[in-house]
């Protein structure tokens, strides 16, 4: 036990609980431990250091998404050496998707150590995925790059890259109905306008035209989601002509 009150530095006895189950979901040891309570602190505590700064998990989002991307980038460049640049861009987007990060985040339930001041069943999806960027620039803080890259390999890379499936995925409708638009000389217009109805929430609604001609509609909470659900049906009407280009 002393052993252990000596890794979890400061040795505080309200830690060790969050270090075992730290070194379960990393598989390895963690060194510094107060890397990884700063990548489950959400700003909304207002938290800050004694130079005034704020403790949160941003900074370490920030991180952890340069470390993902570059260690995404290159497994792709030895994985795929035929890959052009553009292919190999597109490739290590679809594996860092916002919506990607955000299922991972889940997978790996790290809600359940984000210490916050909201309520945890309102929680938006986005932050599922910021906290996984968190935590890997919190692992390379800790232990450093291999560490970072080990723990990218068994968490993302193994069990969920595969190439073959992640060529044939659509991870904008939005880009893909615009390039096709172009690439067909097809004039395209997307009308985006509020439409809160009776809801508290505002939400914006889309319509999507080609040639003049109304094709589909979408609405969501905002511009970005509701132009992508309306993309998205547009590719479904149009499937059988988008996919014949």
């Amino acid at each position: 036990m002393n052993f252990i009150r000596k890794i979890v530095s400061p040795a505080k006895k309200e830690d060790e609980g969050f270090y075992y189950e730290l070194k379960k979901l990393l598989n390895f040891s963690p060194k510094k431990i107060n890397y990884y309570k700063k990548a489950f602190t959400h700003r909304s505590l207002k938290l800050k250091d004694k130079k005034g700064n704020p403790i949160n998990y941003e900074r370490l989002e920030f991180l952890g998404d340069a470390m993902l991307g570059s260690i995404i980038a290159s497994y792709l460049y030895k994985k795929v050496p035929k890959g052009t640049e553009g292919y190999l861009t597109q490739m290590r987007s679809k594996i860092v998707s916002r919506e990607h990060l955000n299922e991972l985040g889940k997978d790996l339930d790290l809600i359940q150590f984000v210490k916050s001041n909201f309520d945890k069943e309102l929680v938006g999806n986005n932050i599922y995925g910021n906290i996984f960027e968190a935590l890997i620039g919190a692992i390379y803080l800790d232990r450093g790059f291999n560490y970072c890259k080990k723990f990218i390999y068994e968490n993302v890379i193994i069990p969920y890259v595969d190439i073959p499936k992640l060529e044939g995925k659509i991870t904008s409708y939005k880009g893909l109905i615009i390039e096709w638009c172009q690439k067909q000389k097809k004039q395209y217009n997307f009308e985006v306008y509020e439409d809160s109805g009776n809801e508290n929430v505002k939400h914006f609604s889309v319509k999507v035209s080609i040639e003049g001609s109304l094709v589909a509609k979408g609405r969501a909470t905002s511009k970005k989601k509701a132009e992508e659900q309306a993309s998205k049906r547009v590719y479904f009407a149009l499937q059988d002509e988008i996919t014949k280009t």
